[in-house]
């Protein structure tokens, strides 16, 4: 499929699968699923008794299993899914068995250009990480929470590395667990550790660890910040940079600390989703700045508007923007755009994705079962039966929509300026 240069962008609609209908012969068909590009469709379907496939736009994998889940594409549009054969479960791409079989295999993941894939694994009650089907030498009795670095060169995950006897609470407290990085555990053992996450050279790791009953902090290659808290979040490195910053509580409110050290003094109710600008240069989160005031702040800079309930902030990609959505009761969900409501409220909304040059905002949202996309705040011109996130262009100016309409996929490349 190649770079998003390389993609079909003549203004215009294509109809990529005329028709959704089960395929002669085919027992069943499930949820269908539309490649990045929009160019194929997929959906796992039955083929026989106890024998399923997968179907891409009308053709069908040759190969036959026994089950199939989670059927996933590639950034590079290569079809992953995860399939059973003779009682036993491995990675399959574009319909071709990869690597070892096992007793289980889960939550696929990929590198940023799509070329490496990685997988849960389990075998014989042991847990890791298998890469192109190749599992880690080192397995675990318990392993979760799986990381990948962008360049698919290592993979993490939050491991167990010492067995407790029931009820062992002395022996919990001198720490269980760690971070295995490519099948090796960081020699720290924590009380409790989450979300490893990688830099972007793939270089350093840090999570969320719990150094003690009551102590909290941020591990970076198994070095934990030598300040300690009431609760952390989820950290994020600084592009460009070995440091990580992460939400951090002290005496009961919440701030930001950068290394161990606060770059923002703890004055909120919340605060989480921490994200950087590409060049690290703004620093963004979602924030409550009281009990159910949940709002956006860049660098410390709270929106005015607050609303119960925040979720899903993007950053733009130079910084200078974000988007967040908010719902009641998750019903009447609204965009916000730079502090700004989008006009109307919908059953459901989906995460907003900016333009490369920032300056135009997408998204998919969803009401009395008809969906639609919108580009700016201003709907395109129909509503589908289905769609898929929008993708801009590399210069922002159109907008690739993969919608099902009329029991039809289609693929429609629409020009922002018309929105």
């Amino acid at each position: 499929m190649g770079r998003i240069s390389s993609w079909d962008w003549e203004p215009g609609q294509k109809t990529v699968v005329e028709s959704l209908s089960p395929l002669e012969g085919h027992g069943w068909q499930e949820e269908p699923y539309v490649s990045p590009d929009g160019e194929t469709l997929a959906a796992i379907v039955q083929v026989g008794e106890g024998e399923f496939s997968i179907r891409t736009n009308d053709k069908v994998w040759e190969a036959t299993f026994e089950k199939i889940w989670y059927p996933k594409f590639s950034p590079d549009g290569r079809l992953t899914a995860l399939c059973q054969q003779d009682m036993e479960w491995a990675l399959a791409i574009d319909g071709e068995m990869v690597g070892e079989a096992t007793d289980y295999v889960w939550d696929t993941m990929f590198s940023k250009d799509g070329s490496k894939v990685v997988t849960m694994y389990k075998a014989m009650e042991e847990y890791g990480m298998a890469v192109d089907g190749e599992p880690w030498e080192n397995l675990y009795g318990n392993a979760n929470q799986p990381a990948f670095s962008s360049d698919g060169a290592h993979a993490a995950a939050v491991v167990q590395v010492v067995q407790l006897a029931q009820a062992d609470i002395e022996g919990f407290k001198k720490g269980v667990y760690t971070v295995a990085i490519d099948g090796t555990p960081w020699e720290g053992k924590y009380l409790n550790v989450w979300t490893p996450i990688f830099d972007e050279k793939g270089e350093h790791v840090a999570a969320q660890v719990r150094t003690g009953v009551h102590d909290y902090t941020i591990a970076v290659n198994d070095k934990p910040w030598a300040e300690k808290f009431q609760f952390v979040w989820e950290p994020v490195f600084k592009p460009g940079t070995d440091s990580a910053a992460a939400p951090v509580r002290v005496a009961g409110k919440w701030g930001v600390a950068l290394d161990g050290k606060l770059i923002w003094q703890p004055r909120y109710a919340q605060c989480l989703e921490l994200q950087y600008s590409e060049n690290g240069a703004k620093l963004w989160a979602v924030v409550a700045t009281g009990y159910g005031e949940f709002t956006a702040a860049c660098d410390n800079a709270a929106w005015n508007t607050t609303y119960s309930t925040v979720t899903d902030l993007v950053v733009s990609p130079d910084g200078s923007r974000a988007g967040i959505l908010t719902s009641e009761s998750n019903s009447n969900f609204k965009i916000v755009v730079d502090g700004n409501e989008w006009a109307g409220t919908y059953d459901m909304a989906w995460p907003i994705v900016f333009s490369a040059d920032s300056k135009n905002v997408a998204t998919m949202v969803e009401k009395g079962g008809r969906y639609q996309v919108l580009v700016n705040g201003k709907a395109f011109d129909r509503s589908f039966d289905r769609v898929w996130p929008p993708v801009f262009n590399e210069d922002g100016t159109k907008v690739l929509i993969r919608a099902i309409e009329n029991n039809s996929c289609v693929r429609i490349v629409a020009e922002v300026a018309k929105f």
